[in-house]
């Protein structure tokens, strides 16, 4: 968390950043005060809204890699920021979503649909990489 926390106070003004209803329902969980924190802090966040071919590429993530079912929110945050063509995905998620392993299947489909996979990464490598924040 505290790194995560660094990375919104030193770095998100360096990044348009963007929410999904996924996200939103993730975050809505847990403890009631701490879930109506997190979501004040996206409320005035752009949204991204699945598509027909967010489904589609979703699906396709889901069918042609080793991620299991019950990752379809994972495939759902991969297929929304590739079909929007962010440049990042930042998550703390690295069975799933930040996983070198996976990420190149992920990508040659994403390529086979016409789109390029963004970068998955944690928020510390993202600053690492770009802001020598430590």
């Amino acid at each position: 968390m505290a790194v995560t926390r660094e990375w919104w106070e030193t770095c998100r003004d360096n990044f348009e950043i963007y929410v999904s209803e996924t996200v939103l329902n993730e975050i809505a969980k847990g403890d009631p005060e701490m879930a109506q924190k997190r979501i004040e802090v996206i409320t005035n966040l752009p949204f991204l809204f699945a598509n027909e071919t967010v489904t589609n590429l979703t699906e396709q993530f889901l069918q042609q890699t080793n991620l299991p079912p019950k990752a379809s929110d994972d495939a759902l945050h991969i297929a929304l920021a590739t079909v929007y063509s962010l440049d990042y995905l930042l998550t703390w998620n690295c069975r799933h979503i930040a996983n070198p392993e996976i990420q190149k299947k992920l990508s040659e489909i994403s390529t086979n649909f016409g789109y390029q996979l963004p970068i998955l990464c944690t928020p510390y490598q993202l600053a690492r990489k770009n802001y020598d924040v430590t």
